[in-house]
């Protein structure tokens, strides 16, 4: 049982002793108020606008032959987080909506269709969610032992991701995880999560399917007969804080600063087909792929206008983001994706590099 449940208790029994004795009341046993199953229910929607989002193998060339591979991105997301008994639940959902630069099906590139014809295609939309769920090993021995100086808690941790993009290759990733979550406390009410995990990836391209291309139709070796691929299991590493900047003026404590990254390791061709690998710059095996936003200014707009009671109902913040090898594609190979195959210049679509902006609302 948690904390907060024998707090609880104690306090409730104590107040029960005080009345009898106050009253003289004849004994009568009163159980403790049941808790409710989830102790924390926490739901926010978000709004924010990417400027420099990237898409690996989505860009344009100029007129004097630079490279434009930036599509803005509007991104809505709807965030639930819980705390019950034995653990935590988190959950994530966004769309992304790109610009021009980033096209949907029935283009392959801005401006072209799959049979070479012109047309100015609508922008994706990408759909991707998060789940991670913990169970704390101090709830589940119903111990202490594993607080111990800035440790709070060891916690198994399970999830899944999945994607979905309408672009012409219908790309649909999935992937599943677990491990264990170190969670440790920050200054100020914060908190510092670091996970090790063990990842495995699926995924749909159409960019492999079989007869996609004349002559590439050994499933297996040239192609995949219906897309999907199976990537090798690997490892990864997540890592999130967040902290009140409680060292300001108690007259201006209204911003926090929070902060995210991860790690995946190489898991194997990206294509699933290590007949194609190549070597050097034509190799499209994946390497370690890093997605970070390593900082978040939030300004509590809500609590610095109407008071602490609407701590949060309105954050005003920025960020920056950053993502290289984007799902796994080598950034310096990868050729007709990450670099112009028959030049080997960058396209610059597998590093996404930006400042972006947004206001989240709880409810």
């Amino acid at each position: 049982m948690s904390f907060r449940y024998y707090a609880l208790a104690a306090v409730f029994t104590l107040e029960l002793a005080g009345v009898a004795s106050a009253a003289d009341l004849p004994a009568k046993s009163t159980p403790p108020p049941e808790l409710p199953f989830f102790l924390i229910v926490d739901n926010r929607v978000t709004f924010s606008w990417m400027p420099n989002g990237t898409d690996p193998g989505m860009y344009s060339v100029s007129p004097d032959g630079t490279i434009n591979s930036k599509t803005a991105k509007q991104v809505y997301s709807f965030t639930h987080f819980d705390a019950w008994v034995y653990g935590t639940n988190f959950f994530t959902i966004s769309m992304f909506k790109s610009g021009h630069n980033d096209p949907a099906n029935p283009c392959v590139s801005p401006g072209v269709t799959i049979t070479s014809g012109a047309a100015n295609c609508a922008g994706t939309t990408d759909v991707y969610g998060l789940v991670r769920s913990t169970f704390g090993w101090n709830e589940l021995f119903n111990t202490k032992a594993f607080s111990v100086g800035p440790l709070r808690n060891v916690s198994f941790e399970v999830g899944l991701d999945a994607e979905v993009q309408n672009t012409f290759f219908s790309p649909a990733k999935r992937d599943v995880v677990g491990g264990l979550q170190f969670a440790f406390d920050l200054p100020y009410k914060g908190y510092f999560n670091l996970a090790p995990l063990a990842y495995w990836e699926f995924s749909h391209n159409g960019f492999t399917q079989c007869g996609f291309f004349p002559g590439a139709n050994v499933p297996g070796v040239t192609c995949n007969s219906d897309g999907n691929v199976s990537y090798r299991p690997t490892w990864a590493v997540e890592a999130n804080y967040y902290m009140d900047l409680g060292f300001l003026p108690e007259n201006i404590q209204f911003w926090s600063i929070s902060g995210r990254a991860a790690w995946y390791g190489p898991k194997g061709d990206s294509t699933g087909l290590p007949f194609l690998s190549g070597s050097g710059r034509f190799s499209t095996a994946t390497k370690i792929e890093f997605n970070s936003e390593p900082i978040r200014l939030t300004f509590d707009a809500s609590k610095a206008f109407y008071g602490p009671k609407y701590s949060h109902f309105v954050d005003l913040w920025v960020a920056y983001r950053y993502w290289q090898n984007k799902f796994g594609n080598d950034h310096n190979a990868a050729p007709g994706v990450c670099t112009v195959a028959a030049t080997g210049q960058s396209t610059n679509t597998c590093t996404e590099s930006t400042v972006y902006g947004g206001i989240t609302m709880k409810f």
